[in-house]
């Protein structure tokens, strides 16, 4: 007699590495820009946009297959992703312009949304609110680690490797790996608990989703976190190395050491008595820091006081991030690819958003105030999801 589900080895491996696709899609071909820029002939913004259209792909999937799976089921979607991932990875490889190359990042960001956006919704299928907050918060801890080691390990192949080449060559095995693991994972949304409304009833599942006022304030947390990372993404390089005068390998080992930090606080949220204090708890720890930040930049700390500030952001960034997604998805559990579809989607939104402006004016005083705006925001949701919140039934 056959199985009726996985293991939960197995899940957490094949979801974990699943919700990786994002930092390996985004991050692992950074250190090759350069010689991006000299294969085409193109100029450095051209190659930058190629990852501006990974992360529009990003958004723009996850609202696709998360609304595709709640119909056909998650296997199916994740069947196509991965396929549609490995031939548009494919198509990178063989590009012959820096157009064609855009081009396929873009298909390449949508295919892999696929897997960052079906992780949750499996997860969410499979457990309730206590697992599914250890699993989320492994799973978390799993991406902080890609976080740190997609750069790294981009940046060894494309020096010891093939060139860029290299780097997209692992892509390729790395899709195909997950497809052969997608062959051996169960279905874990069964037809009965599936959505049998046509395509004109999409708009009211997420009119429905959004109704959720629990949902979308966890969603609003999340977010805002979110921007508060992508902040620090773009401004690091340039504080670290510009500013405080470390050589890339000493801005690499302290990025690292931060990614661990975020990835190390997921993990630990399981700790926490209910996740509505987690969440209370990341959030207040990201104001704090944040706020004491803009002191220090005032006061022209020295290196050290940055980056144990910057250290402290992180962990509390970590801690939001599971807790927010955690009680997000489980107060949508009739909607789990659709709500999973939404809460990704707008991450990488305010993400998107928030990046750019860090180059607005003097560095030091755009990222902080981009660091404190970003985690007061977030904290202002708290009133609003624990006084008066409507949650459904299947969220208690």
């Amino acid at each position: 007699m056959k199985r009726k589900h996985n293991s939960e080895l197995f899940l957490l491996l094949y979801l974990g590495i699943l919700s990786a696709f994002g930092p390996f899609v985004m991050d692992m071909y950074l250190p090759a820009f350069p010689v991006l820029t000299e294969f085409f002939g193109a100029s450095s913004s051209m190659v930058q946009l190629s990852l501006t259209a990974s992360t529009i792909g990003l958004a723009a999937g996850q609202l696709f297959f998360g609304t595709v799976s709640d119909k056909y089921g998650r296997r199916p979607a994740l069947l196509t992703a991965l396929g549609l991932f490995m031939l548009a990875t494919a198509g990178c490889l063989l590009a012959g312009t820096i157009l064609d190359f855009i081009a396929f990042r873009f298909i390449q960001g949508l295919a892999a949304a696929g897997g960052i956006v079906l992780s949750r919704s499996i997860a969410t299928d499979r457990y309730a609110i206590g697992k599914l907050a250890r699993m989320l918060a492994l799973i978390g801890a799993v991406n902080g680690v890609a976080t740190v080691l997609s750069p790294v390990g981009g940046g060894i192949l494309s020096e010891y490797g093939d060139g860029w080449h290299g780097i997209f060559w692992f892509l390729l095995l790395f899709g195909g790996i997950l497809l052969l693991g997608t062959f051996r994972f169960r279905e874990s949304l069964p037809k009965p608990r599936r959505k049998a409304t046509g395509w004109r009833d999409v708009g009211r599942n997420f009119r429905e989703v959004l109704h959720n006022r629990a949902f979308l304030c966890h969603t609003l947390q999340y977010g805002f976190a979110m921007s508060v990372l992508f902040v620090n993404l773009a401004s690091a390089p340039f504080i670290m190395q510009e500013h405080y005068g470390l050589t890339p390998s000493q801005f690499s080992l302290f990025f690292g050491l931060n990614a661990v930090a975020m990835a190390a606080a997921s993990a630990a949220v399981v700790r926490f008595p209910t996740m509505e204090q987690a969440v209370r708890t990341g959030n207040a720890g990201m104001l704090l820091f944040s706020a004491l930040l803009c002191v220090a930049f005032g006061m022209h700390a020295p290196f050290w006081a940055y980056e144990a500030l910057i250290f402290g952001i992180c962990g509390a960034i970590g801690i939001v991030f599971t807790a927010s997604n955690t009680l997000a998805m489980d107060s949508e559990r009739q909607n789990a690819g659709v709500a999973s579809a939404l809460l990704g989607a707008s991450a990488y939104v305010f993400g998107g958003l928030a990046s750019p402006m860090v180059g607005i004016g003097d560095l030091l005083t755009s990222t902080a105030v981009l660091f404190f705006a970003g985690s007061l925001c977030s904290n202002l949701c708290l009133p609003v999801l624990f006084h008066g919140s409507t949650c459904r039934p299947s969220c208690r």
